[in-house]
């Protein structure tokens, strides 16, 4: 099974996106999620994760207080809302499911499917 992110594109500074990740074949319910983003020639590096119950989000401090995870459990969807977007938030973001350890390490999550590229304009 592999998670479906959507929702990415340009956009210029100071912007907003929401990117949107689905599931087929399988709901999320009871299902930790994270989002993550790559940068070219890097690891992927932790951004968001949302848990089930009871329902707790963590954020990376580079995108605190801008960003915001959030999930739909009717419509079997997590979100990630972006808002004062940076030129530093370009990359592609993958929505993935956390197997359990550290949040940070990007080994620790699975069900990986395609990306979405974001990229934003100075």
């Amino acid at each position: 099974v592999q998670l479906q992110a959507s929702g990415g594109g340009l956009v210029q500074a100071g912007g907003s996106l929401r990117l949107s990740c689905a599931a087929s074949g399988r709901t999320f319910s009871g299902d930790v999620v994270g989002w993550l983003r790559q940068y070219p020639g890097k690891e992927r590096e932790f951004v968001a994760l949302i848990t089930w119950s009871p329902r707790r989000t963590y954020y990376a401090d580079s995108i605190k207080g801008r960003f915001t995870i959030s999930r739909d459990d009717a419509k079997n969807m997590v979100y990630l809302q972006m808002n004062s977007l940076k030129s530093e938030d370009t990359a592609v973001y993958y929505c993935a499911v956390h197997l359990g350890g550290s949040i940070y390490s990007p080994s620790n999550f699975g069900d990986w499917g395609q990306g979405t590229q974001v990229t934003v304009s100075s």
